[in-house]
């Protein structure tokens, strides 16, 4: 699946959230995510799409997000999964 075609559908069925209470907040959360690794790698989002374990990022980010409403940073690491597939494509290294 490419990162352009995730919903926050998709996002709540990851979450196993079976209401609509929270689509405002989905929807934020989908901005977020993918605010947040274009950020961090440097990629496009066309690039992104190239590359389906950025998708996994997204959903892996987006359920953080929104079981704890933060990015957890547990002893100064970020989650091993995400960090490792985020700096795999990064281009935004100084």
């Amino acid at each position: 699946m490419k990162i352009s075609d995730v919903t926050i559908d998709d996002l709540k069925e990851y979450a196993h959230v079976y209401h609509n209470e929270d689509d405002k907040l989905f929807t934020s959360i989908l901005a977020a995510g993918k605010s947040y690794i274009k950020g961090y790698t440097g990629l496009s989002i066309e690039k992104m799409d190239e590359l389906e374990d950025i998708t996994i990022v997204l959903f892996v980010l987006s359920n953080e997000m929104y079981d704890n409403r933060t990015f957890s940073v547990q002893d100064d690491k970020v989650n091993f999964v995400v960090k490792s597939i985020l700096d795999m494509h990064s281009i935004n290294l100084l």
